[in-house]
């Protein structure tokens, strides 16, 4: 695996494996890597000649700044995991050459950032106006400035997203749309623990006792799902509810059902093609989501 820091040297590389009309798969990552990750790393081995991971921790994508302190970074663990699946290169670049001064004192500012549309009209309508980004303002803003960088530095061909984060999918699907990006974006399926606890980098920081009651996450999920069949998104919505609120170390923020195209809330199913279970809560600190395709 080769690993570059720069933009520039990573460029430098990548049009040589572009001039031999090599495909490039893509996921990008914040580190702390699992076994998530490297199942995003093993379908986009399978799916082109060379396979580019990055891993950036994105200051623009959090609004709470003692959460992106907090976050972990374990970037020689990270190496060597993607060295176990055969990963091609590895991106690690600092905040200097994903940022300048400029577009870093504005999120200091609080002020949304457009300029890495390049001039281009960016409107997620109302993907980024529900769940996620009524209760982290800018949030997805951050993450399509930052995806947007790297989409224009490595060019891929095709780019990896776990479907944990459901609604940064669709986000991402429409940033790339709208800025026709020539690149085609592939959700993959959820990886979970033995347990049923969907994969994430924040589970490492939930205590003990903590992660001993996480399943109930992904329980609650399952079993709205098997009751689909017989009851209506009222009743489901009730039983979710009372089933996580009835842990007091969690604190629910939300559980929907909604659309798995617009992520607006539905009434009946009849009202959208598919629909999607997502949920949000906070686990002693650490916050943590998931969702299920009914």
């Amino acid at each position: 695996m080769i690993i570059f820091t720069r933009v520039q040297e990573l460029q430098d590389h990548l049009d040589i494996v572009q001039n031999q009309q090599k495909t490039i798969g893509f996921v990008p990552t914040m580190g702390a890597l699992h076994e998530g990750h490297l199942a995003l790393v093993e379908i986009s081995k399978k799916d082109n000649d060379i396979s580019v991971c990055s891993i950036f921790v994105n200051p623009t994508q959090f609004n709470d700044l003692s959460d992106l302190a907090k976050y972990p970074r374990t970037l020689e663990k990270d190496s060597r995991m993607l060295e176990s699946v055969d990963c091609d290169i590895l991106f690690a670049p600092e905040i200097s050459e994903m940022y300048t001064e400029a577009e870093l004192e504005l999120k200091r500012q609080n002020v949304e950032d457009k300029g890495w549309t390049n001039g281009k009209t960016v409107d997620f309508g109302q993907l980024d106006r529900v769940m996620e980004g009524t209760q982290r303002p800018g949030h997805f803003n951050g993450v399509a400035q930052v995806v947007s960088k790297l989409f224009r530095i490595v060019r891929p061909n095709r780019a990896y997203f776990g479907q944990k984060d459901f609604q940064q999918l669709a986000i991402i699907r429409s940033m790339a749309k709208q800025l026709e990006l020539p690149v085609e974006i592939i959700g993959c399926p959820i990886v979970r623990e033995k347990d049923g606890l969907a994969m994430s980098s924040r589970n490492v920081r939930l205590t003990e006792t903590e992660r001993a009651v996480a399943p109930l996450i992904s329980k609650t999920l399952f079993k709205v799902k098997e009751m689909k069949a017989d009851h209506s998104i009222a009743e489901l919505k009730a039983f979710a509810e009372t089933e996580l609120r009835s842990e007091p170390l969690m604190q629910l923020e939300y559980f929907e059902i909604v659309d798995a195209e617009t992520l607006q809330p539905v009434n009946d199913y009849k009202d959208a093609k598919n629909v999607v279970a997502c949920i949000a809560l906070k686990l002693g600190n650490v916050r943590l989501i998931d969702n299920i395709i009914l």
